[in-house]
């Protein structure tokens, strides 16, 4: 698919730097280096600044507000030869915090730091993914993957024992039995099944009224893509898909995933859900589907923009999956 990277954390190019993480002395210099900045998050959420053109939020590493973060930062890449380090600065807690509106399908909730200027704020980045550029995306996606991985995997899962945060935080080395633990990413599958000029479409239990998208699932140990398409499409909605192709992919950091875009030929039309897995699937034609994205369809509604379904049937519906 020629334009498979312009999908939403699709890649910017970001110099990750992985040359240094296992270099002490180097990561020390990249954290005094004069263009290093660092970017910071809230319980999983992200700081930006909505009314300037570049809305992730860099700041200095001097920053007081800095001295508040939980563990040491994370070594992101470098941009333009500046090094770029995460922050997680989860301990604090806002005044008045509602912990309802926390969590939510789409957390409409923004968080300020008395120590931060007014215009920052941290917001959910599935409610502003669409806002950042390629690189504030990448940028984005990484910290709250990473450190979202590292808030579930302090201790070894070898002997139990607290792990330590090394190698710039892509690692966690156990004192105990000097087990080395990396990051994980969870392979997904998400499929465009189509049925001559029909795709099909799904909707998950407790998702607002009239959202649908495309099937998806995770793809198991010693499973292919092409598989796992076909057996995930197969329990959920009973349909048996032929040829499958791989289209493209998108890191979706909520909490930890890797979504494997692929384009599948359905063999039959006759659906039949299981309800365990899903509340209701169907097959929308192209038609209904334009009518869908232009908002003038009475039931449903489009699939959420930045997400790699929108982007799937964008260029279903465009003709542009070659």
């Amino acid at each position: 698919m020629k334009n498979a990277e312009q999908v939403t954390f699709g890649g910017s190019a970001l110099d990750r730097a992985g040359e240094i993480r296992s270099d002490p002395k180097a990561l020390t210099e990249a954290r005094q280096h004069p263009d290093a900045r660092a970017i910071l998050f809230w319980r999983g959420k992200v700081l930006i600044s909505p009314e300037r053109p570049s809305q992730l939020v860099r700041l200095p590493m001097d920053h007081a507000v800095l001295t508040e973060a939980e563990a040491d930062p994370i070594l992101l890449g470098r941009e333009d030869g500046g090094p770029r380090f995460a922050f997680d600065l989860s301990p604090w807690v806002p005044e008045g915090l509602d912990e309802a509106s926390l969590g939510a399908f789409l957390d409409p909730s923004e968080q300020r730091h008395p120590a931060l200027p007014e215009t920052m704020g941290f917001y959910e980045l599935r409610r502003v993914m669409t806002w950042l550029s390629p690189r504030d995306a990448e940028l984005a996606a990484t910290g709250k993957a990473i450190i979202g991985w590292h808030d579930i995997h302090g201790f070894c899962a070898v002997c139990g024992a607290a792990s330590d945060i090394t190698h710039g935080g892509w690692q966690r080395t156990c004192p105990a039995c000097n087990a080395s633990h990396f990051p994980r990413t969870d392979p997904v599958v998400i499929m465009l099944i189509t049925h001559g000029n029909s795709v099909l479409m799904g909707r998950s239990p407790g998702w607002p009224e009239g959202m649908y998208s495309l099937l998806a699932g995770f793809v198991e140990p010693g499973e292919t893509l092409e598989a796992a398409v076909r057996r995930e499409v197969f329990e959920e909605a009973g349909v048996p898909v032929g040829a499958v192709r791989y289209l493209a992919s998108q890191p979706w950091p909520f909490p930890a995933s890797l979504m494997f875009g692929c384009q599948g030929e359905a063999l039959d039309d006759k659906i039949t859900i299981d309800p365990v897995e899903i509340e209701d699937a169907l097959w929308v034609s192209r038609e209904d589907m334009m009518d869908v994205f232009a908002g003038n369809h009475p039931k449903l509604l489009p699939a959420r923009k930045g997400a790699i379904a929108h982007f799937l049937l964008e260029n279903w519906l465009a003709d542009t999956l070659d």
